[in-house]
């Protein structure tokens, strides 16, 4: 791989010709290889870096042609077979810890006005933040008023990482909300508490002042993203 170039906007965009030429799911791609393996969409979709480290497990696991993943030209794999994805377990690759996690400065405004479905698309990072605790997380965004007070101070940088599995919630924990029409489309940092009625979920405020809870339903979670620690923006 000496002088290619993996860091072009393509990159990722070969990465998922190659997956879908193998006629495999981003789980069954990237989980022999890495050990947060959701983080392959946002490779793919050019919302996260792709390492050096783990472009080299990658390429060595599934025989990929680098040129072909530097530059789009020649064939797609190496010749020879590659290892199949069910040879048992694997030496993961720790670029998943190592990779650095993308900062986006986005208002509550600017995420309420994106679709739910990733409200990180179209999105430019301005830059990668490379904390290893928190490397397995989706992404870093800032804290804007003080609902969340004193968990979550204004100015202050929260790291969330998607739920792959919304059925399963920390109750009491902090999580950043994200709904659809049937709630307004609201966007919101709470504490997640359980309901009386299993198709509802109580959003409590962890500021005193803020009186009330929210509560909705279930299928009106587009997305959730469990907060997973802070960063004040000297420590950046």
């Amino acid at each position: 791989m000496k002088n290619l170039d993996l860091q072009s906007e393509k990159v990722g965009e070969r990465l998922k010709s190659i997956r879908n030429s193998l006629g495999l799911t981003v789980e069954e791609f990237y989980r022999p290889v890495m050990k947060s393996f959701n983080n392959g969409s946002s490779i793919e979709n050019n919302k996260r870096r792709l390492g050096k480290r783990l472009a080299k497990d990658i390429i060595d696991y599934y025989r990929i042609n680098p040129k072909f993943l530097a530059t789009g030209e020649g064939e797609m794999l190496q010749k020879g077979r590659r290892r199949p994805v069910d040879s048992g377990p694997q030496t993961q690759s720790s670029e998943a810890v190592e990779a650095p996690v993308p900062y986006y400065n986005l208002r509550p405004g600017e995420l309420q006005q994106r679709p739910p479905a990733d409200i990180f698309a179209d999105s430019t990072p301005e830059y990668y933040v490379n904390y290893r605790p928190l490397n397995d997380c989706t992404a870093y965004l800032p804290v804007y008023g003080n609902s969340m007070f004193p968990l979550f101070n204004s100015g202050e940088v929260i790291a969330v990482k998607e739920v792959v599995n919304p059925d399963i919630i920390l109750w009491g924990e902090a999580y950043l909300v994200v709904t659809h029409e049937q709630a307004n489309n609201m966007i919101a940092i709470r504490l997640l508490h359980e309901h009386h009625d299993p198709e509802k979920i109580i959003l409590r405020a962890s500021n005193p002042e803020y009186k009330g809870d929210i509560v909705i339903r279930r299928t009106a979670i587009k997305t959730l993203y469990l907060i997973k620690g802070k960063v004040t923006r000297y420590q950046l």
